[in-house]
């Protein structure tokens, strides 16, 4: 699980730069509603991502005490999009619902990249 951790760090300080591109995205262009979705959609995605890696840990732990192993909350990470997708459709002027769907994709890509970067070092 150490690795996990690890793995969490290095995908949450991706998108910490990636939410700073999108804050000046949103400062210097036109494109203000596409930015603010990305963002929120990557807010979203990251936290999902935390709940993931919690939720597997905790699934680790119980498994190795043999204890009863319960879900490992997809019902709460499917709310928090439903959420976030709901946020943008209540604030179409502000929030594109596109980009914010695109946004809750874009810490599972980082993820990919990164462990196909992994791989490709440690060959």
């Amino acid at each position: 699980m150490v690795e996990m951790h690890r793995i969490y760090r290095r995908l949450q300080k991706y998108i910490l730069v990636f939410l700073l591109v999108c804050a000046l995205g949103w400062s210097f262009t036109s494109y203000q509603t596409v930015f603010a979705g990305l963002a929120i959609g990557a807010l979203c995605g990251l936290f999902n991502f935390w709940s993931l890696v919690r939720k597997m840990e905790n699934f680790g732990r119980r498994v190795e005490k043999g204890q009863k192993v319960r879900s490992l909350g997809t019902l709460i990470r499917f709310a928090s999009a439903v959420l976030s997708v709901a946020l943008a459709l209540t604030y179409p002027q502000y929030i594109s619902v596109g980009s914010t769907i695109i946004g809750l994709m874009i810490p599972y890509v980082l993820l990919l990249v990164d462990r196909i970067v992994f791989h490709l070092k440690n060959q």
